[in-house]
């Protein structure tokens, strides 16, 4: 038994997650629920298993660490993988991501979102508990963002779950701890770097937090996630992360930049058989500003309750637009109509070099696929056809080549 077939199995019965453990059976989680599958599993085993998905290189971080993030691309499907050290042995949870590229519509999400990714500056807050497809509906929303006017998107994430293809933006994927070593470092690196979009996978620690509300505050549209159930409750766990002497200006800095918070749940829905996301969503009014400066944040559910016209929803309404929707998509047919539908890369215009200090421009990397293994790029292959004069173009690239472009100069 190897992580290949246990994949495939969790493939196959449409599970959302994998759990393995030494000494018990493979558990998969399906429509929500877990279930067991199998017989026990040997320690040999999943230590085999886990010394292959962390790798040598990796392998004596990993046991100083006690634990281990990474991505896989396995049996076709893209996998968050953390690897952990239990006191049966090691242990292995698998998440299985969608097999297409998430969109506000094959997501059964509400239009009014796309409104959000649109936006020119300020915070966008995504939120819900683990499991919730917070990170896949931030993938929609950087999807919106990628199908718009040209911008330049650049992500921070650990790790990267979903690879961008670009289609009108240039963007930028780095994951934490492979190409920057902390979120606070690319934060840092980020505001030197002429980005558009922010997006920031997951706020945890206060610095975080701060350079975040920061890169908001400079002009930046920001997206970024956190752990909480709604939306009132994120505000409130951001706030308090703060020394008490600094959170009245942490709120009026928030309250200055909040464009939105969007907090979710996966709902299943038997008449459908699929599971979908129930949201609330704040949209930040002259109303909800007021209260997240002063302080009032116990007043943001009423603030939703009566914020329709500015765009804001309550989980019991959303609700009732779900009950009322009559076209649901299902991830085959997105899988399918993204395949069918997959469009040419779209050409940026190049801005005309100037005359005291000409630049050629860079030719563009062929279309490659999505490599099998993030954490050892390959170099993107170099493209037969030179680009048409004036404009860049803007297409598929392998994962950023750091590894090989340091070997090579070590080679030299």
């Amino acid at each position: 038994m190897n992580l290949d077939s246990l994949v495939g199995l969790a493939k196959d019965s449409g599970a959302s997650d994998l759990h393995l453990e030494a000494g018990m059976p493979a558990a998969i989680r399906v429509r929500g629920q877990l279930q067991t599958t199998g017989d026990p599993l040997p320690g040999e085993t999943t230590l085999a298993i886990a010394r292959k998905v962390v790798g040598d290189a990796n392998w004596s971080e990993f046991v100083q660490r006690r634990s281990f993030d990474g991505s896989r691309l396995i049996r076709g499907v893209h996998c968050r993988i953390n690897v952990m050290i239990t006191s049966r042995g090691v242990g292995l949870a698998v998440r299985l991501l969608a097999g297409f590229q998430p969109t506000i519509e094959t997501l059964n999400l509400h239009p009014d979102l796309k409104l959000l990714a649109r936006k020119e500056n300020g915070l966008v807050l995504v939120c819900g508990p683990t499991g919730s497809g917070k990170t896949t509906t931030l993938a929609a929303l950087i999807h919106e963002v990628n199908i718009g006017p040209p911008k330049h998107v650049l992500t921070l994430e650990n790790p990267i779950e979903y690879h961008v293809r670009p289609r009108r933006a240039f963007v930028r994927q780095r994951e934490v701890g492979r190409d920057t070593p902390t979120f606070e470092q690319g934060l840092l690196d980020a505001l030197r770097e002429d980005p558009d979009v922010l997006v920031v996978g997951e706020m945890r620690r206060r610095e975080t937090m701060q350079l975040t509300l920061d890169a908001a505050e400079t002009g930046h549209l920001v997206l970024a996630t956190m752990h909480s159930s709604t939306v009132a409750e994120a505000l409130s766990r951001l706030v308090a992360s703060f020394p008490s002497e600094s959170q009245g200006a942490v709120r009026a800095q928030l309250a200055d930049v909040l464009v939105a918070g969007v907090a979710q749940r996966l709902l299943y829905r038997a008449d459908v058989g699929l599971r979908v996301p129930e949201c609330e969503i704040l949209a930040a009014g002259d109303a909800v500003r007021n209260i997240v400066r002063e302080g009032r944040l116990f007043k943001l559910q009423g603030a939703m309750e009566t914020g329709a016209r500015d765009g804001s929803w309550t989980f019991d309404r959303y609700r009732r637009w779900l009950d009322g929707k009559d076209h649901w998509r299902v991830p085959q047919e997105a899988a399918a109509d993204e395949v069918a539908a997959a469009p040419a890369p779209v050409a940026i215009p190049k801005a005309p070099a100037r005359t005291s200090s000409p630049v050629a421009a860079t030719p563009a990397a062929t279309p490659t696929a999505a490599p099998a293994s993030p954490s050892i790029p390959s170099a993107p292959a170099a493209t037969t056809t030179p680009p048409a004069e004036g404009v860049i173009v803007i297409d598929d690239t392998d994962v950023g080549a750091m590894d090989q472009l340091l070997a090579e100069l070590e080679d030299e």
